[in-house]
């Protein structure tokens, strides 16, 4: 298998930028799946594909091992990490504290202008058929409700948490839940937004959230009792 397919980014620009651009593309391909739990990341191939040496491709691996998006293996060098039932339940268990932080920061100010954007994300949400981009405009609306919040440490922190949950829930969080019930609660908050409804917001998206790690529970129970395995979850 073909060690990476993100697109490339030759020529990043001025000095310094090159480990960053490689760093963005690769958790990009493996945040969305494109690049799968185990695949080999080989730092030649990666440095052909992106246009420059291996130094700055070594430096964005290690950066991203320390995100956890990579793991070092012996013998195998750079894999995309992967993430047990429990350690993802974890991830959205941290989700809920940076998240709801963030809304509580952010709706006070909030202006009209985030409010639209929302609305039109939520939108496109609703016409889009294909499952497989669901997550991405779930990502767009919750990014967008917490941008307001003007604290970048905090965003960066929400991206990189959501991007390791999202590989794993999202297909499976789509396929159990459909969007009717999602966007539904979507709609809910963008309303306790705009009313400035702070403390409903939260407690809407604290449970938001905890549904999504009911049913992953829920799906691992079911994949042992099809594998035969009835040990309690």
């Amino acid at each position: 298998m073909e060690p990476a397919t993100a697109t490339s980014h030759r020529g990043a620009g001025p000095h310094g930028s090159a480990p960053d651009a490689v760093r963005e593309a690769l958790r990009a391909a493996i945040s969305s799946g494109e690049l799968a739990p185990g695949v080999q990341l080989r730092q030649d191939e990666l440095a052909a594909r992106f246009g420059t040496s291996r130094i700055p491709v070594r430096e964005a691996l290690r950066q991203l091992e320390a995100e956890g998006f990579v793991t070092f293996m012996p013998n195998r060098g750079a894999v995309v990490s992967d993430l047990s039932i429990d350690e993802v339940i974890e991830l959205l268990e941290i989700r809920i504290a940076l998240e709801c932080h963030a809304l509580r920061l952010a709706i006070p100010a909030m202006g009209e202008i985030d409010l639209e954007q929302a609305t039109k994300i939520l939108r496109a949400y609703d016409a889009e058929p294909d499952p497989e981009q669901w997550g991405a405009f779930n990502w767009k609306f919750h990014a967008t409700l917490y941008a307001p919040c003007n604290r970048p440490r905090l965003l960066s922190m929400i991206e990189a948490n959501y991007g390791h949950v999202g590989r794993f829930t999202r297909a499976l969080v789509s396929q159990a839940t459909g969007k009717e019930r999602p966007q539904r609660e979507h709609y809910r908050l963008l309303e306790f937004c705009r009313d400035g409804e702070v403390k409903k917001a939260v407690r809407l998206l604290r449970d938001h959230i905890e549904e999504t790690q009911k049913t992953l529970r829920s799906a691992q129970r079911q994949a042992l009792r099809d594998a035969g395995d009835v040990r309690p979850v």
